[in-house]
């Protein structure tokens, strides 16, 4: 390895390894650490992704689909049902093979990648960060860089090290559960959405299908709530009653940022990307392709940072990130503000009313209108969620 790179990327999931990738296309050298053995492992994610966003990306291969999915279905507090096609397709993914194939496109475009390498600390020059420090093999090493990005998770400490706030409010974060499960008969086109108090306050329940009867089942609420009563129980309760002898696969829990992308991504020599900036969907919790697009933003901005001889052209990432997810997912996070108020009662109309639109009509500009119609008192939280003052 070499003493000095032009780019280090900390940490190789889907956002770092596209920093990585961006980056060494535009024929920087690049060296990408991760802390664990595998690249794409473990796997903290429910795996769903819109196919037309990963297609900027990678071409889709079997390999690391799942699932193909076409339909979308709601179901209220009181089981009542919505199934609504979905314009687009979408896919569920092996995240393990998916992010493994990813950093092998930042290999190809010339990414230098050190897995178990643990970055431990920054180096710095004149108040500006000028390398990593890290663990490797037991041993400690240090190596200069003119720039880091910074793609190391919720809270990044290597963000935290170069000054900028990465702490998030309890009441931001959404405390999540997912088990992998065998013997779950639904439909394998259809990613389905539970909403109301008993299954998820203040967040959902999902059941996303894997292929030969397993599905991804998990939850996210809010912090506030998770305070109170562990997501871990409302996943306990659904499983008892609805797949009580279904085999457990896999298990994961943690903390999803459900808020807007943090006021400063970008500081002297270093910028923050995917988890570590916030660049999650408030809305959703999914941070796939928007940390893709954010690592890419980072990679393209540090490499014409280092053909122009201008390091302080990655200031200009904060705005270019704003530009292209950043100012949507504000308005996300009001819908996210406007349906975590809603009732059970209030799901429960818009289910029902939604119910006897003809399914050829269905989609989700017509659910808003039916609910509009159907439940006047909503006239108040949709203004409240799409009015960007």
């Amino acid at each position: 390895m070499k003493k000095k790179y032009d780019v280090i990327v900390v940490g190789a999931g889907p956002s770092g390894s596209m920093a990585a990738r961006f980056a060494a296309e535009r024929g920087v050298s690049v060296l990408m650490l991760e802390k664990d053995r595998d690249v794409g492992y473990p796997v903290r994610c429910g795996e769903a992704v819109g196919k037309e966003k990963l297609l900027e990306f990678i071409e889709p291969d079997r390999k690391f689909i799942a699932a193909e999915i076409n339909k979308f279905s709601m179901i209220a507090p009181d089981g009542s049902e919505v199934v609504l096609p979905l314009d687009q397709t979408g896919f569920v993914l092996e995240r393990k093979i998916f992010d493994y194939e990813l950093a092998k496109t930042a290999a190809v475009a010339g990414a230098e990648i050190l897995t178990r390498a643990y970055v431990n600390g920054l180096l710095f020059d004149g108040g500006k960060v000028s390398g990593v420090k890290y663990e490797y093999q037991g041993n400690q090493y240090q190596v200069e860089s003119d720039i880091v990005i910074a793609a190391d998770g919720v809270e990044s400490r290597v963000g935290r090290w170069a000054g900028i706030k990465t702490f998030i409010d309890f009441r931001d974060m959404e405390s999540c559960v997912q088990i992998t499960a065998g013997n779950i008969t639904v439909n394998q086109n259809t990613c389905y959405f539970y909403f109301g108090q008993e299954y998820a306050p203040h967040g959902y329940f999902w059941i996303f299908p894997k292929g030969n009867n397993t599905a991804n089942i998990g939850l996210g609420v809010s912090g506030i709530i998770g305070k109170k009563r562990s997501a871990l129980s409302f996943l306990n309760d659904f499983m008892k009653k609805n797949y009580p002898d279904a085999p457990i696969l896999t298990q994961i829990a943690g903390g999803v940022p459900s808020a807007v992308t943090l006021e400063k991504i970008s500081a002297p020599g270093i910028m923050l990307a995917g988890d570590a900036a916030r660049q999650v969907n408030p809305l959703s919790g999914g941070g796939i392709t928007s940390g893709m697009i954010g690592g890419r933003t980072a990679g393209t901005i540090a490499a014409e940072a280092i053909k122009s001889k201008n390091t302080d052209h990655i200031f200009s990432y904060d705005k270019a990130w704003h530009e292209a997810v950043g100012k949507r997912h504000e308005i996300y996070n009001r819908i996210k503000e406007g349906i975590y108020n809603f009732s059970d009662e209030k799901f429960n109309n818009i289910a029902r009313s939604f119910s006897r639109i003809p399914l050829a009509k269905r989609t989700l500009g017509n659910l808003f209108k039916t609910a509009l119609i159907h439940n006047p008192s909503l006239l108040i939280d949709v203004a409240k969620v799409f009015i960007v003052k």
